[in-house]
């Protein structure tokens, strides 16, 4: 049995939606449990599962959910209680409200109140239909319980000048696209590709790739850089391992429109070279939320009900 931990109760709320639900943390992750309360309060684009059933989750700006040890974890989050609140080292912050279908292990911290269930149910399926379909953006706002919201993105420090002027350059830009639709992806999105990348004049494929090389490059290339810089690889490996991951997609994501991003990922590779640990740790951290938040954005934009036609066949067929 999980036992909460005395005050620690969040508050999770979708303003636009009028929910609010409260969650209880609990002791079954305390690390994870401490970086997300110390966080508090923050708010982000809320995104909806797309392929694992019915999970909320969202980006959560808290750098060191990329790297925290777990405690516990569930081999099988689909056998975890309804209600169930996760951090994951994809930098997210999860809800599951109902049946999932991927056997994914996860790291509970928390769970949402019973009473509160149904507002959770309400949320889900409203903001399901935002990302599926109505492209609504809906935002949600995590507190403390019964303390005020409010919204800060982490900056990091360096001693190497421009790395550090890079980071705040990276982190500037962070905030403003977190609430805020990216210019760059909303024209992509709207057919305005300054390459021309898409053969025949098409836009759907681009968006496809581009929506299929950001995600890897925050959660596994990123993520994975960090969490190497924090368990002792080599900075030898370190710098190896960055070239070799990182230069490739960020340049095609540039040609594709993301611009800001390959000139941030150029400035990187040139300083990479002469960084210390702790600073090429902030500069991956600070790249990561970035880009995650970029694939968050890109989630939302994404035209999913293009396939509405391609239905699974058979009546045990999905969520």
């Amino acid at each position: 049995m999980s036992e909460k931990l005395p005050g620690r109760q969040i508050e999770i709320s979708w303003p636009d939606l009028g929910i609010t639900v409260t969650a209880d943390l609990d002791d079954r992750n305390p690390a994870l449990a401490d970086a997300l309360w110390e966080s508090l309060p923050y708010r982000s684009l809320q995104g909806h599962a797309l392929i694992a059933g019915e999970h909320l989750y969202h980006v959560a700006p808290i750098p060191t959910l990329l790297h925290t040890p777990h405690t516990t974890r569930i081999p099988d989050r689909r056998e975890a209680p309804d209600g169930t609140v996760f951090c994951s080292g994809l930098q997210h912050l999860g809800i599951k409200y109902g049946t999932l279908t991927e056997p994914m292990p996860a790291t509970p911290v928390g769970r949402i109140r019973e009473t509160d269930m149904p507002g959770l149910l309400e949320a889900g399926a409203a903001i399901w239909d935002a990302v599926y379909s109505t492209k609504k953006q809906i935002l949600a706002e995590v507190r403390r319980a019964g303390e005020p919201g409010g919204h800060r993105i982490p900056v990091l420090r360096a001693t190497d000048a421009d790395a550090g002027r890079l980071i705040a350059d990276i982190a500037a830009e962070t905030e403003r696209i977190w609430l805020t639709p990216p210019a760059e992806l909303d024209d992509l999105h709207q057919g305005v590709i300054p390459s021309r990348a898409g053969n025949f004049g098409t836009v759907l494929p681009t968006l496809l790739f581009v929506n299929g090389e950001t995600r890897p490059l925050g959660y596994a290339a990123y993520g994975g850089l960090v969490r190497a810089a924090v368990q002792g690889m080599p900075m030898d490996s370190l710098v190896h391992m960055t070239r070799l991951l990182v230069g490739v997609p960020a340049e095609f994501l540039g040609y594709c429109g993301l611009e800001r991003l390959w000139a941030f990922t150029r400035r990187f590779l040139d300083v990479l070279d002469r960084l210390d640990r702790d600073d090429f740790y902030a500069v991956t951290s600070q790249m990561a939320l970035y880009i995650n938040c970029l694939g968050g954005w890109n989630l939302q934009f994404y035209p999913w009900d293009t396939g509405d036609h391609l239905r699974q066949q058979g009546a045990e067929a999905g969520v």
